[in-house]
């Protein structure tokens, strides 16, 4: 609802992400809670197409997600030989180019990349999962406000993958980088 009690029309709603403006706010909500709002490749062209049809009027858009997580990282179906109908798998895109693997990965990237835009500020309401590309996708915010019940991970170190969906690099200026260690 709006703040004249008018319901709000949608702009977008596919692939598990739906988007919404009310005046000076949008909402971006990821639309897949039985699936714990897992990612796949048709959800991260979603959220750049949303990025892309924001009016000029917005300043401030909020990302949650619909039931008790906000996302649970990637479909696992991505990793199986079968992967996900009509997108290729990752064994798939691993047997590419590098140019096309390269160009895939840029694709994937557009959906966490425009959060970070300047003359907006992004705002993700975090409950439950936040893992992996979930995780990612709040990094990518501005701001995030978590639920008492957040729990966030960052499992792709542990399978020996870099999590490349650019929702750490704005966090890394912020840890900071070890010094190199001298010897006497």
């Amino acid at each position: 609802m709006t703040t004249s009690g008018q319901e709000l029309v949608p702009l977008l709603d596919k692939d598990g992400v739906r988007l919404t403006v009310d005046d000076a706010l949008a909402t971006v909500t990821l639309t897949n809670p039985a699936k714990r709002n897992a990612q796949s490749p048709a959800m991260w062209r979603a959220l750049a197409e949303a990025g892309r049809q924001l009016p000029g009027s917005v300043r401030v858009v909020v990302l949650r997600g619909e039931g008790k997580s906000f996302s649970a990282g990637l479909d696992r179906q991505m990793f199986t030989p079968e992967g996900i109908e009509g997108e290729p798998s990752f064994i798939d895109l691993a047997r590419s180019g590098d140019a096309e693997l390269d160009a895939a990965i840029a694709e994937f990237q557009e959906g966490f990349t425009w959060w970070r835009r300047n003359d907006l500020v992004s705002i993700a309401a975090v409950q439950g999962h936040a893992i992996g590309a979930g995780f990612q996708l709040a990094l990518a915010c501005d701001l995030r406000v978590v639920a008492d019940d957040v729990q966030f991970a960052m499992r792709e170190t542990a399978l020996g993958l870099v999590p490349d969906l650019t929702g750490t690099h704005p966090s890394s200026p912020s840890w900071g980088t070890a010094a190199p260690s001298r010897s006497a």
